[in-house]
């Protein structure tokens, strides 16, 4: 085997022995209050564990308690009494063998003290993002204390935001389109607390566009069958005796109407010729 080969066989066994040892991070995690929940792997032996970090801090740390469990679900409350913010963001990554997952961002459902309470309204061109100014901590951090709201077309990354106190209104959307969110609370530029879970909504058409769909889609039904009566109509005109030949059943003969072979020929056998003596002289006696 020459050196290349060799090479290339080595990546290979590597990219195939990665691909089997690799373990999918957790999905649909949810935390609810103290509880955080997640949907768990189809392996076996696969273990997870929920770490955490303030709004001021980028380390993750393990919660106590939560750490290389085979459950779907473990309480934080000891975590959020020792943290002195009580607004944390969590994270669950799966392991499995020794190999570890990416840890993924738990999203609330339902707003509380560290995450928004949002409410969507769609209208043609633009979305409100419904939000509280009279939270928690806005009312400890004043002005320092925003809602960033993550936005972008359904099926993109939520890359744009807008950051404000209140409500926010996304406007130049594109009509007929669905758009997602996200909301999470900023202190001082830094996040607090898990973000709500991405919401999606439907942007509506204004009354003249949906009018003029309304109007232009039987007009075009309309046309496309008086333009197939024109067609069917000439070509019944101008080629029916063509039709008329093909829609013809092929001709057959009745059976009583079919001759029988004729015989084969007669041909009489002549009589053979008789000899006979020709008469030179012919003698009458007296009588």
């Amino acid at each position: 085997m020459t050196p290349s080969m060799k090479l290339l066989t080595g990546l290979l066994i590597q990219v195939i022995a990665r691909a089997l040892s690799e373990v999918l991070p957790p999905q649909n995690i949810h935390v609810d209050k103290w509880l955080v929940t997640w949907t768990p792997a189809t392996e076996d032996d696969v273990r997870y564990t929920v770490q955490y970090n303030s709004f001021d801090e980028e380390k993750l740390i393990d919660v106590p308690g939560c750490v290389n469990i085979a459950l779907n679900s473990c309480n934080i409350a000891s975590a959020q009494a020792e943290d002195e913010q009580g607004c944390l963001r969590l994270h669950v990554r799966a392991e499995r063998r020794g190999v570890k997952s990416t840890a993924v961002e738990a999203c609330s459902r339902h707003g509380d003290d560290c995450s928004p309470e949002v409410n969507l309204i769609a209208r043609p061109g633009f979305l409100t993002v419904m939000l509280r100014s009279n939270h928690s901590l806005a009312k400890e951090h004043g002005g320092h204390a925003v809602h960033r709201v993550y936005y972008g077309k359904e099926g993109e990354p939520l890359e744009d935001y807008e950051d404000d106190e209140a409500s926010v209104s996304l406007h130049g959307l594109e009509e007929g389109v669905r758009y997602c969110m996200k909301v999470q609370y900023m202190v001082f530029g830094n996040p607090a607390g898990p973000p709500s879970c991405i919401k999606c909504e439907l942007i509506p058409k204004t009354k003249e566009a949906a009018g003029l769909t309304g109007i232009i889609v039987p007009v075009v039904a309309v046309v496309f069958l008086l333009a197939l009566s024109v067609m069917a109509a000439y070509v019944l005109i101008y080629h029916y005796e063509k039709i008329k030949l093909w829609l013809q059943p092929p001709c057959e003969i009745p059976p009583h109407f079919h001759i029988n072979p004729l015989p084969e020929p007669y041909h009489p056998v002549p009589p053979s010729e008789e000899r006979c003596d020709v008469i030179s002289r012919v003698t009458l006696d007296d009588v």
